[in-house]
């Protein structure tokens, strides 16, 4: 993934505090040779406090043909993006510029975590395990804890296996117009509040954040 200086996260806090609220991903594997890498989309819990880049804790069925290639080499990629929109070229037009000579372009805001993988196969470790995902999934409870030969859920732990995903690495992105004059992103935040389709608030926050934009009235 290219990042621009423009684009970088402006301290690990940023990108960090984003990935809390942002805990569905996918994660790449790599595959045999001359093959393509496997992709598997999977919900996570992500906790900075484990080690200079934190740690993803996360599960998935036995019968995932993930296993083999994973075991076989266990530097992982696990990629999230999110809160991405279409920007019409006119919004992006500069100011001495006739506006259908504005460059399209996509917004979005990235994390891509290097890691290197544990499979987790010892049954409590594995209860303690979806229990931490359980814990950040459904904060306020509700449903009964894992244990390994109890019920609910101990009979169904052999159909699993847990992974602990070290992070040694992180690349973050957060693409919204950073180069751009301050008259062209107040522009595009119009126009993103103007459309209001389903990320155009949440791409018009970033812009605010990142840029300094002056609040609307009703802001």
């Amino acid at each position: 993934m290219l990042v621009h200086p423009w684009d970088a996260p402006q301290d690990d806090a940023e990108w960090q505090g984003w990935l809390a609220g942002h805990d569905f991903g996918q994660l790449a594997v790599n595959g045999p040779p001359g093959e393509p890498p496997h992709v598997q989309p999977l919900h996570f819990a992500f906790d900075a406090t484990c080690g200079p880049y934190g740690e993803v804790v996360t599960h998935l069925a036995r019968p995932n043909p993930l296993w083999p290639a994973l075991e076989a080499d266990p530097v992982v990629l696990l990629s999230v993006v999110d809160d991405y929109v279409y920007v019409p070229g006119p919004w992006q037009a500069a100011a001495d510029e006739p506006p259908e000579h504005g460059v399209p372009t996509s917004f979005y805001a990235a994390v891509q975590l290097r890691c290197r993988a544990r499979v987790v196969d010892d049954p409590a470790e594995k209860a303690a395990l979806l229990n931490r995902q359980v814990g950040h999934f459904q904060p306020h409870g509700g449903s009964a804890r894992a244990a390994a030969g109890e019920a609910p859920y101990g009979r169904l732990l052999p159909g699993i296996r847990g992974l602990r995903l070290e992070v040694t690495g992180v690349r973050a992105k957060f693409k919204y117009a950073g180069k751009r004059t301050d008259d062209v992103r107040e522009r595009i935040a119009a126009g993103l509040a103007g459309r209001g389709g389903p990320r155009d608030a949440a791409a018009r926050e970033h812009l605010s954040r990142r840029g300094g934009l002056r609040p609307k009235p009703s802001d």
